[in-house]
């Protein structure tokens, strides 16, 4: 096994994991393991904007005000203060440094997207910012002479001793060896869950590997049952789910039902712009009682030029199918899109295991609550990613003995079995834990991922098996979490639980080979 040094080790290369390591950079030597190449993240893919309370009309204490309502009573109000405060400071930091967003006679334009009462979100490139972004911050971090980035290495293990990180077990797949990261710091930044749903917006990296790894590391696991759905997903039967940005209804698209008719107004003060628990909840409604699998957005009444200037990627893309932006109605249905629980950790982005941080989508910093303001997730990489990296230079560890692990092989065999597997899986979080849930459809699927989970080996230490084995923990997380949430709450609709429970204002925590807990909600 080839054992590798760094000071700090950065498992991810979405948005948070670039933010870390270009300031990690800033105190020693930094290695980006990524398990496919640099630039394949959610954050690339993210079109509508950034969060930033930047324009004279706006202020950090309306943001934070916006955020508190969206999360449903769940957000920990002092993440919320750090990251409308910080967050501001990271995006003028950002256009300091040169990032361009998209500006009109000179001033920079700001949107407006579901649950914000001010225009603030920054956007670059029209509807590319998550690209435009990550490729700035992407070739800062490759100017850095004390950055090194692993492509096509998947982290496999979080070694640690005396409950102290040690380093991380890592399989290359280009060598066909195992590595061993020594660090006495790794910062997770390994993105969402949502490809594990049959229908999701979510690069075909988004697996959930932090959570295994973390959890199977003895890391405390909040909020899980919150899956957030984007409301407005190109339907086209047999082919991907493709986003379309919800800046869109931002700049005055329409949702109509299968008569044509703008359903959300009777729904929502806010009509299309409600918060997105709102809206996908609202549009499953509407195809529960068509029968059909999709409703129409509608931009058939806007400024064509400005349209098509504003979204031209969409645009283009929707090109491909032989569909018009500004003329035709289009098929869209919800699909899963972000993970708003996640690993817990402090305000400093570390977790209960020294050593070990956490930031991006795979963090739950209590910033999200039980539903996320839409632009707040970018935002809350360039924070959190930040902090995550001062706080790991600051480490005083003491040299320990390293004890290698049993290296992992790759059996292609084997590859036939996972992929079986993934799709049953997929099916029973879709059919059983999408967007409206019961009890009995959470117990009936809990039951099969347990079978799963324990009907794989994990004494051949082969990769598929591996991966099977953590693909249904996950997704136990996520269930029994469900099934303890006897209420409706932001991201997690039970239809035998309508309301919401003020006793249930609380954080659900798991942790492995430990009760699980319930933590109250900082205000």
């Amino acid at each position: 096994m080839q054992v590798l040094e760094f000071d700090t080790l950065v498992i991810g290369s979405g948005l948070a994991g670039l933010s870390a390591a270009y300031h990690a950079a800033k105190f020693g030597s930094v290695a980006i393991v990524t398990k496919s190449q640099l630039d394949t993240s959610n954050s690339y893919y993210a079109q509508g904007g950034i969060a930033a309370a930047i324009s004279a009309e706006d202020s950090p204490e309306q943001h934070l005000r916006d955020t508190l309502l969206t999360g449903r009573g769940l957000c920990d109000r002092d993440a919320v203060e750090i990251l409308v405060n910080e967050g501001k400071e990271r995006v003028l930091e950002m256009i300091d440094l040169g990032m361009q967003f998209d500006r009109e006679n000179g001033k920079i334009v700001l949107g407006l997207e579901g649950g914000h009462t001010k225009r603030r979100i920054l956007h670059a490139g029209g509807d590319a910012t998550g690209k435009e972004l990550t490729c700035f911050k992407l070739n800062l971090v490759k100017q850095h002479k004390n950055i090194q980035a692993f492509e096509y290495v998947a982290a496999l293990k979080l070694l640690q001793k005396n409950k102290q990180m040690q380093g991380v077990q890592a399989y290359d797949f280009t060598s066909g060896t195992n590595i061993f990261f020594k660090s006495k710091a790794v910062i997770l930044a390994t993105g969402g869950l949502s490809r594990l749903f049959e229908r999701s917006t979510n690069p075909h990296t988004a697996t959930g590997d932090g959570i295994a790894l973390a959890y199977e590391a003895g890391a405390q696991i909040a909020d899980l049952e919150f899956i957030q759905f984007h409301p407005s997903a190109l339907y086209i039967p047999g082919r991907e789910a493709y986003l379309i940005s919800e800046a869109v209804r931002g700049e005055g698209a329409w949702l109509l039902n299968q008569q044509g008719e703008r359903f959300m107004k009777d729904i929502h003060p806010l009509a299309e712009l409600a918060p997105r628990d709102v809206v996908a909840y609202s549009i499953f409604r509407q195809i529960q009682k068509s029968g059909q699998k999709y409703i129409f957005l509608s931009l058939k009444h806007l400024d064509k030029e400005k349209i098509r200037k504003r979204f031209k990627n969409i645009d283009q893309h929707l090109k491909e199918f032989g569909l018009d932006l500004t003329e035709d109605l289009l098929p869209v249905s919800p699909a899963a899109h972000y993970m708003v629980g996640g690993v817990r950790t402090n305000l400093d982005a570390e977790t209960n295991i020294s050593g070990l941080f956490v930031c991006g989508e795979l963090a739950s910093t209590g910033v999200m609550g039980a539903n996320r303001l839409a632009s707040n997730s970018l935002l809350e990489c360039l924070v959190f990613g930040k902090r995550a990296s001062e706080k790991a230079a600051n480490l005083q560890v003491s040299e320990s003995e390293i004890e290698l692990p049993e290296p992992v092989h790759v059996n292609p065999q084997n590859e036939k079995t996972f992929l079986q597997y993934q799709n049953e899986l997929a099916g029973l979080m879709s059919e059983n834990l999408g967007i409206v849930r019961t009890g009995g459809s959470i117990q009936k699927a809990l039951k099969r991922f347990n079978e799963i989970a324990d009907g794989i080996s994990s004494d051949e230490n082969e990769y598929n098996l591996l991966k099977i084995k953590n693909t249904a923990t996950i997704c136990k997380l996520i269930a029994t979490a469900a099934l303890l949430r006897e209420e409706s709450r932001g991201g997690h609709i039970r239809e035998d639980f309508q309301e919401e429970n003020p006793d249930l204002r609380m954080h659900i925590i798991q942790e492995k080979q430990k009760q699980i807990q319930f933590e109250n909600v900082r205000d």
